[in-house]
């Protein structure tokens, strides 16, 4: 193994087979990223989660699954988790009442998926709802930063309450471009002043308590010309220096449209993770590419990142891959049904029910 292992990958579906096990073994693959393809049943999944954590016992085992329509497992006893936006809606009516919600919800979340052991969640969205974002939408808690960050707080500690760690999204902030930078190249042509003090201030106000960053495959041109996730002014001036961020920072998935052109230019996946990881991401994912020619883009990452490496087109860096082990859980899991009986989770599912 190297002293940094960077790369988040897929695998082709519910079971391992040869390939991905070959994939999992590389010296450069660090974590693994689920999908709703990736699920059949909990026993199916615990099994999966405990066969590739064989082959790597460090694995960092991952899921987009933040509530609404992003939860990738949502039968077998999982519960439905409400979109962050209904949580929001309550704050308008009772904040209190609102903050624990999003404690229970955050619990039940991170209890449901490390009794099947996953280890962390790519939530919360630190984005502002503006109203016209197609892929955040319902996704946000509000459009106030104020309200965003108290209630990504609250779900943050029901999240380290059940022993995971979490992951702020989209930095400095998907919310106010319309389109969607799975299938587009979004711009944002506001001032840093405008962004600052505004979409990116979740990120200033939980500089200490948010354990990962994943910033947007978007441009602001009038900050840098180079989309968040591979730009040293908003990783390294911003987020690190301005904010005083010291977690992880993850790049979005490398396969979106988003982080097909950097600076103008047409780039590989290979090229995209060297620019990201220079850009001062510690990990970088790349997704659903595990079942496109028999997983040839994903080989070609894991190979031109290790030739990349040896051709010290970037660095290996101790700090990151700390920062990865960091996001492991430090405590262990309560097994499923132990869980279904345990008082905190009954109670964090009756607060469910508003």
């Amino acid at each position: 193994m190297t002293d940094h292992a960077p790369i988040v990958l897929d695998v082709a579906g519910p079971q391992l087979d040869k390939q991905d096990r070959r994939r999992l073994a590389h010296p450069l693959t660090g974590g693994l990223i689920f999908f709703a393809r990736h699920f059949e049943s909990r026993a199916q999944l615990t099994a999966l989660v405990a066969e590739a954590k064989a082959i790597r016992p460090d694995l960092l085992v991952c899921v987009d699954h933040e509530g609404g329509r992003v939860q990738r497992f949502k039968t077998d006893g999982f519960t439905h988790l409400p979109p962050m936006r209904r949580l929001g809606e309550l704050w308008m009516k009772d904040a209190m009442q609102a903050t624990d919600a999003a404690s229970a919800a955050g619990y039940v979340l991170a209890a449901e998926l490390r009794a099947c052991g996953v280890d962390l969640s790519f939530t919360p969205v630190l984005d502002l709802d503006h109203g016209n974002s197609v892929i955040i939408g319902d996704r946000a808690f509000h459009r106030d930063a104020r309200v965003a960050t108290l209630l990504a707080k609250s779900l943050m500690h029901g999240l380290l309450r059940a022993g995971m760690a979490h992951c702020g999204k989209h930095f400095p902030g998907h919310g106010f471009v319309e389109a969607d930078s799975h299938i587009a190249a979004p711009v944002d042509k506001r001032g840093k002043r405008a962004i600052v003090s505004d979409d990116a201030k979740p990120y200033e106000w939980l500089s200490s308590t948010l354990t990962s960053v994943m910033p947007a495959h978007v441009t602001y041109p009038k900050v840098d010309s180079r989309p968040a996730g591979f730009s040293k002014v908003w990783l390294q001036d911003i987020l690190r220096g301005q904010f005083g961020f010291t977690g992880a920072v993850f790049s979005d998935d490398l396969s979106m449209e988003g982080a097909r052109v950097i600076g103008g230019r047409a780039v590989s996946a290979t090229d995209a993770a060297v620019e990201a990881l220079n850009a001062g991401c510690d990990l970088v994912l790349l997704c659903n590419q595990s079942k496109v020619d028999g997983g040839a883009p994903v080989d070609a990452l894991l190979d031109g990142l290790a030739e990349a490496l040896a051709q010290s087109r970037w660095q290996a860096d101790a700090d990151s891959e700390a920062r990865r082990i960091a996001l492991l859980p430090q405590t262990d899991q309560l097994p499923w049904d132990e869980l279904m009986h345990h008082a905190a989770y009954q109670r964090a599912l009756e607060l469910l029910a508003f």
